[in-house]
């Protein structure tokens, strides 16, 4: 069984929580809406394969009126129109951080994002990536638990450890 870093190491998982509350609030000043960094913390949780940051966040993405169907097309939505083109230039950015070795994806996705966001909502959204790739870092290696949902939909599920 694997230690959870962040209860074995709680000053530095304070830390990383004071710096996600940091990140909220320059997305919510840059008028990133909390729908766009949910859809950012979900795709990234996607790449990275974190259960624990997935279940975490797309509650918190339903509490903010997210559908059920741009939840279940989020990982193609290049593929679909149902994101605005916010959210698309968003969406790229939040992938070009979570896999910065592609320079040539990397740089059409940052020209695209400057011709649709504000200098600071693209400093906002590479932020909100840069700290669900952490959160998603903790939970992996901690192999945070995500319990069964055995209550009505939308009810929270058994998740026991704070992360993500």
């Amino acid at each position: 069984m694997r230690i959870f870093i962040d209860k074995q190491s709680p000053k530095a998982f304070h830390a990383l929580l004071q710096t996600s509350e940091a990140v909220r609030a320059v997305a919510a000043e840059a008028g990133l809406d909390r729908t766009v960094v949910e859809l950012i913390n979900l795709r990234v949780s996607q790449i990275n394969g974190c259960a624990y940051c997935l279940d975490t966040h797309t509650k918190a993405a339903v509490r903010e009126g997210e559908t059920a169907q741009r939840l279940g097309v989020l990982a193609a939505w290049r593929d679909t129109e149902a994101f605005s083109p916010t959210e698309r230039a968003a969406l790229a950015l939040a992938e070009t951080t979570t896999h910065p070795t592609d320079a040539v994806a990397q740089e059409a996705a940052y020209q695209a994002a400057r011709h649709v966001l504000t200098d600071d909502q693209i400093s906002a959204a590479i932020w909100v990536a840069v700290t669900i790739n952490a959160f998603n870092r903790v939970s992996i290696m901690s192999k945070h638990p995500v319990r069964a949902n055995r209550g009505a939909p939308g009810e929270e599920s058994g998740v026991t450890v704070t992360g993500g």
